[in-house]
């Protein structure tokens, strides 16, 4: 029989234990046998990691901005990315696009994009830990788009002929062709370029022009266009004129009537004369206003046109009036040219109106297309 030293029993009980394939703690005792010994402890357990709250940073265009182009992309930018299941946000009024997700960003592309003067509420919900008085985990921004270029408006009017000179864009210059994008684009931000005026005209018509500022000559240019596209002849650029305008340009719908501007001098003999396309096409004796009724004096664009009709009003005296005249062109309140039979012309004779012989009246009407400037010096 073979006896072991304590120390030597401990460490085979050790080796066959290990040799058996225990993977359990094990008490290894200390030589002095106390209760000193270590015990392997087991893998110790990870703490569960609490998600991060998906949080809003930034939209741009920002909370109360204005003057925005409505033609840009919308931002929403999140503490971190948004996952798959996340809420994209909501765009008021809704237009047509599409919303991108890009690292910690949603990114909406409008294939058009918003008119001027709208008010875009853009809606993120999905968001952790925030409750507003609109929903829970719900934040909203909005923002205002600005007014379109009045220099952008003019040269589409130049381009689509309603103007006495062309627009050529500048050298590398990118021009909206037939995108409805592009043209709205451009409308806010006009592309650079040079007009140039066409020859004929009298000097005076130079004088009605400031360019990218709002003037005689563009309501003219309005007053037409809005004839053409079956609008309130008013000269203003509203926003039905404006969409009117860009759709246009989309398809280079231009004016097929040409540009007329019309002179009618006051000073015997009184006179009326027309430019068309940079010619005299016409000129006629013409009775003016009497001094008690005079016609009024500066330049308007025509915006009512008749063959015939009953001219009602009241004379001077008080009495009544009621004339059939015909070849109408009104182009200041109640101020027309037109014919009406008298015994002589050339000399102050009518209510405020231009007046002409009927052959003269039927030749001059289709050369006072609607938004023709007519002056009365």
């Amino acid at each position: 029989m073979i006896h072991l030293s304590r120390k030597t029993a401990a460490w085979a009980s050790v080796a066959a234990l290990a040799a058996g394939g225990c993977t359990a703690g094990i008490v290894i005792a200390t030589q002095g046998g106390g209760s000193g010994g270590h015990r392997a402890s087991a893998a110790s357990k990870p703490h569960p990691v609490k998600p991060v709250p998906l949080r809003l940073v930034s939209v741009s265009p920002g909370d109360g901005d204005h003057a925005v182009d409505g033609a840009r992309s919308i931002t929403v930018t999140y503490n971190q990315p948004p996952p798959a299941s996340a809420p994209l946000p909501v765009l008021s009024p809704a237009i047509a696009g599409t919303w991108q997700r890009t690292g910690d960003a949603a990114i909406f592309i409008p294939r058009t994009g918003y008119p001027a003067s709208t008010h875009v509420t853009v809606t993120v919900s999905g968001l952790g830990g925030i409750r507003t008085s609109i929903g829970s985990g719900t934040q909203q921004s909005t923002f205002k788009t600005g007014a379109y270029s009045t220099l952008r408006l003019q040269q589409i009017l130049a381009e689509l002929g309603y103007l006495p000179m062309t627009w050529t864009p500048g050298a590398g210059a990118a021009v909206p062709a037939g995108s409805a994008a592009a043209q709205l684009a451009a409308a806010y931000a006009p592309p650079p370029g040079t007009f140039t005026w066409h020859q004929g005209y009298p000097s005076a018509l130079h004088s009605f022009w400031d360019q990218g500022k709002a003037n005689t000559l563009d309501r003219g240019a309005i007053t037409g266009f809005e004839a053409d596209h079956v609008l309130p002849t008013d000269g203003v650029a509203g926003p039905t004129v404006w969409k009117a305008l860009l759709a246009a340009a989309a398809k280079n719908q231009r004016n097929t009537h040409g540009y007329s501007y019309a002179i009618a001098r006051q000073h015997v003999p009184q006179r009326l004369t027309i430019w068309h396309d940079g010619h005299v096409v016409f000129s006629s004796p013409a009775n003016l206003g009497i001094s008690v009724d005079p016609t009024p004096v500066g330049t308007f664009p025509v915006y009512e046109k008749l063959p015939f009709q009953v001219m009602q009003g009241t004379n001077p005296d008080g009495s009544h009036y009621a004339d059939p005249v015909s070849w109408v062109s009104y182009f200041s309140g109640g101020s027309a040219v037109h014919y009406i039979s008298r015994g002589s012309y050339g000399f102050p004779q009518s209510l405020g109106c231009v007046e002409l012989p009927y052959a003269a009246a039927k030749e001059a009407y289709p050369y006072l297309p609607y938004g023709t400037l007519v002056t009365v010096t």
